[in-house]
């Protein structure tokens, strides 16, 4: 089946690319279904369920990081503080240019 593109006009263009994203995802939903079908059968024929062998992969959700002690403190303002991860903070960097050593601000 061709189509000759150059004769449509924009909105017809436009539906033609609407309904092929529709069918694409239609198609990627029934393959999946079909692999999560075909998993499903065979798990149970060695005598386990999906849910349960999926359980034992550590399907957790996303791990949680623990909170970091804080390691520097503003020089004007002890209680504003930075782990030392991630973006440096404004009065950090501030700080560093004035000429102040991170040691300096190190708590």
């Amino acid at each position: 089946m061709e189509i000759n593109l150059d004769v449509l006009s924009l909105r017809e263009l436009k539906d033609l690319q609407a309904r092929v994203g529709r069918a694409i995802s239609s198609y990627e939903d029934r393959k999946k279904k079909e692999a999560f079908a075909e998993l499903e059968e065979r798990a149970r024929e060695m005598g386990y369920s999906l849910a349960e062998l999926l359980s034992m992969q550590g399907a957790k959700g996303p791990r949680k990081r623990a909170l970091a002690a804080p390691k520097y403190a503003n020089p004007d303002n002890a209680s504003d503080t930075w782990t030392g991860r991630g973006r440096k903070p404004r009065w950090f960097t501030n700080a560093l240019a004035a000429g102040r050593a991170p040691e300096d601000m190190a708590i």
